[in-house]
């Protein structure tokens, strides 16, 4: 497959499994839809126009991915006893960019996210921008930007992936 013959449903699809992943703490099988070099982006403040200028949330790379993920599946990891679960639950994905020739696809998702651990549920609502292209064959997150609606409160720590 090339750029040419990706779909608005293969990236509205794509969206919805990558939740999924989430959802099932597949995260290893998750991170393999990032490319090497990209970032999971939680921004701090509305708008945020960058993550260089500005002081984000979250701004990983595939290391700080990694060292989560390895953390997540430790057994001493005393933050998360018990185990934390999540869901996603998503409005249908908006194709903002379509621009197979240049193999340069955006889409917006707006969200609720439920995060909980024992007794405790964390709620978080906002929109999520997928930015994809076509990799190997397949799609792959060259960004994905979370844009929480309260991003400029204090928020407790996330334990999982939104």
């Amino acid at each position: 497959m090339n750029a040419a013959d990706v779909t608005r449903e293969q990236l509205v699809d794509f969206v919805h499994a990558e939740a999924r992943m989430l959802d099932a703490k597949r995260f290893d099988e998750w991170n393999t839809l990032f490319t090497d070099d990209a970032f999971y982006w939680l921004p701090a403040t509305p708008d945020q126009p960058d993550p260089d200028n500005w002081t984000s949330h979250l701004y990983e790379d595939k290391l700080l991915r990694d060292v989560r993920i390895e953390r997540l599946k430790s057994a001493r990891a005393f933050s998360q006893q018990p185990p934390s679960r999540c869901h996603h639950l998503l409005q249908i994905p908006h194709i903002e960019v379509f621009e197979p020739g240049e193999n340069r696809f955006v889409t917006r998702t707006e969200f609720h996210y439920t995060e909980a651990q024992g007794d405790e549920l964390q709620f978080y609502v906002g929109t999520f921008f997928h930015h994809l292209t076509l990799r190997d064959g397949a799609l792959r997150m060259t960004l994905k930007r979370v844009n929480l609606l309260n991003c400029d409160a204090a928020l407790p720590a996330v334990q999982l992936f939104i």
